[in-house]
């Protein structure tokens, strides 16, 4: 579904990506897990055309494409809710910023609500909720966007324990009832576990890929099964070389 092909961008002369390149099959959830610094959050802004790469393509079903901007919808770590701005009115500014939200919208954002449990609270303020409140609206924000595509840039890093498992649960929504490519970033190796169908693990800049690792059986996964602990263990030695 999406190709990326060669991408590169410099600051000061210094390569942050080189020759980058990735595919994202349709529907899939491919978390990308590497160092701090190594690139991740410009592979994000590229893709989202908030900045120009220097070199590279993206293809998007077959087609050359200038970035993402209109194809995915992103999540970031912060919510990013306007505080002026209901819950309700948070989630529609997708549709708000193209056209007057209808009843229909509204019904939806609505039902949307209830299945991440913030019924009641459409009314309220960000300020007014909990972190993990204001990323389970983020994350409705995302899905009203209605964009065959998502990027979330470690999205669960700003919340608890409890409130990170939950929220790990309502993103494998993002893939299963609503149909979504996932291209996700994280810290946290049992994210990757939980969620993805494919870890790419990365290298520190410039940016590249150093393997890939593709995960089979139902989701969610527990990664403290025997075998994923054994993956886990892998995975981490993988980024200790990387950072060493």
């Amino acid at each position: 579904m999406l190709e990326i092909h060669n991408f590169t961008k410099r600051f000061n002369g210094r390569p942050v990506l080189f020759d980058f390149s990735l595919s994202l099959p349709r529907q899939s959830f491919t978390v990308l897990v590497g160092p701090s610094g190594c690139g991740k959050s410009t592979l994000f802004d590229l893709l989202m055309g908030v900045m120009p790469r220097d070199g590279g393509t993206l293809d998007f079903e077959g087609e050359e494409i200038p970035d993402l901007r209109t194809r995915a919808g992103y999540m970031a770590q912060k919510d990013l809710l306007l505080p002026w701005r209901s819950l309700l009115e948070n989630a529609l500014l997708p549709v708000a910023v193209k056209r007057t939200p209808s009843a229909a919208d509204l019904a939806e954002a609505r039902d949307l609500f209830r299945t991440l449990e913030l019924s009641g609270f459409e009314k309220h303020y960000p300020w007014q909720v909990s972190g993990g409140m204001a990323q389970r609206c983020a994350l409705a924000r995302t899905i009203l966007f209605h964009a065959p595509a998502a990027l979330l840039d470690e999205p669960l890093s700003a919340v608890d324990a409890i409130t990170r498992q939950s929220l790990r649960n309502l993103l494998l929504l993002l893939q299963s009832r609503f149909e979504k490519t996932i291209l996700m970033t994280t810290h946290d190796v049992d994210d990757a576990l939980f969620l993805a169908d494919r870890i790419v693990i990365l290298s520190r800049s410039p940016l590249s890929v150093k393997e890939e690792i593709h995960l089979t059986g139902t989701k969610p996964r527990n990664p403290a099964a025997h075998d994923l602990f054994l993956l886990k263990t892998r995975i981490l030695n993988s980024l200790q070389e990387t950072t060493s």
